[in-house]
């Protein structure tokens, strides 16, 4: 299991185009752009709203990937990151050109975040932006640098596959998938993963090709302090326990299998890898 920095996030929240409005208590995946140095404080202690701004205080992000990677336009090209987020949009005001009598106070209004939907005549670039403005509504799930690929991209070269949840996962195949914890996701970039010593499937790291079912996790912390790891795992030798009384329910590994796995079906599906 390693870190997939450039991993992409399938299943995901929705990436809306750039023309569509966001809808209000919906989540989505945008990006923002920073310094190498202030994406690690980022990640480990979250963001701090800029005082001021197009769209006043807030955290400034774009759903579109190459504007957020300009930024910040202060910072060299090689030293700049993109940091992929969830963003809880809440409640939504559109600010559709310049000297709106909300432009700067739509939060005073009773909104969470504003969006300049783009060629407005608001942004220079003609792309669209958004203003979030409390920090806690963005969870970070990864951070890209100067080489950004995708999915599409046609010198990538082979990606480890995002398995839907309901497909069993092929003995000694690599996937993407997503770990829930909270701000001691630095401690695991550091000094890797300690696995429960018990669970429902018994000794080992859980994880969920479900980014939405990872999200929700560690339960007893706060949403705002909760981060999301994509992961690349190498599943090794793969036991399916499909009923809470199979045999192998929590002795699989004993058995010679190095990880677990069980359906949707049961608590919506998720893996267990051994010990290495």
């Amino acid at each position: 299991m390693y870190w997939a920095e450039d991993a992409i996030m399938c299943p995901r929240p929705p990436c809306l185009d750039c023309c569509d409005e966001p809808a209000n208590n919906s989540t989505y995946v945008m990006y923002h752009g920073t310094s190498k140095e202030a994406a690690e404080s980022i990640r480990c202690y979250g963001f701090s709203p800029s005082n001021d701004g197009m769209l006043g205080p807030g955290v400034y992000l774009s759903r579109d990937i190459q504007k957020a990677s300009h930024y910040p336009l202060n910072v060299a090209e090689g030293d700049r990151r993109v940091l992929v987020v969830i963003v809880n949009v809440g409640r939504v005001k559109k600010i559709d050109y310049q000297g709106h009598p909300l432009q700067k106070t739509w939060h005073a209004a009773g909104y969470d975040t504003a969006w300049v939907p783009p060629n407005c005549g608001m942004v220079p670039s003609g792309l669209e932006e958004d203003c979030v403005w409390d920090p806690s509504r963005i969870n970070v799930i990864s951070c890209k640098g100067r080489r950004m690929y995708w999915a599409e991209d046609d010198n990538m070269g082979p990606r480890p596959p995002c398995l839907e949840s309901y497909s069993e996962p092929a003995n000694n195949s690599t996937y993407v998938m997503y770990h829930g914890t909270s701000k001691a996701a630095e401690s695991i970039r550091c000094s890797g993963f300690s696995p429960s010593n018990d669970g429902m499937l018994g000794r080992g790291v859980y994880v969920s090709r479900d980014i939405q079912k990872a999200s929700r996790y560690p339960l007893n912390v706060a949403e705002g302090d909760r981060r999301v790891l994509v992961l690349k795992v190498n599943v090794g030798k793969v036991k399916k326990i499909n009923s809470k009384q199979h045999p192998l329910r929590k002795t699989w590994h004993a058995a010679g299998y190095d990880t677990a796995w069980h359906g949707v079906q049961w608590s919506g599906g998720g893996l267990c890898l051994g010990p290495l």
